[in-house]
C-alpha cells in the first residue's frame, strides 16, 4: 500500500508549547491526510481498507468516495 499525497508546505511546523496547551495531548499526523496537519484530525480512518500493492490518491473534494486508486506515476523528464 503507498499513498501519494500533495503537500503544500515548504518547510518544518514548528510544535510549540500553546499548541499543546490549546490541544491537549497531541498526535502528529503520519499519513499525510490531516486537514490540521501537522497535528492528526483522524483522516487516517479512510485508510482502514487499502490493499497491499496498490498506490492511493485521496482527493478531500470528494466526501462520499475519497481514495481513488493510481494505475501509475510517470515522471516527466528534467531536460
Amino acid at each position: 500500500m503507498s499513498r501519494e499525497i500533495t503537500h503544500d508546505a515548504t518547510g518544518p511546523e514548528i510544535v510549540g508549547e500553546d499548541d499543546i496547551g490549546e490541544k491537549g495531548d497531541i498526535a502528529i499526523c503520519m499519513c499525510g491526510l490531516s486537514a490540521d496537519y501537522p497535528f492528526c484530525d483522524g483522516s487516517h480512518n479512510a485508510t482502514a481498507e487499502e490493499e497491499d500493492g496498490v498506490r492511493y490518491k485521496y482527493e478531500g473534494d470528494d466526501d462520499e468516495n475519497p481514495r481513488h486508486e493510481i494505475a501509475e506515476i510517470v515522471f516527466g523528464d528534467e531536460d
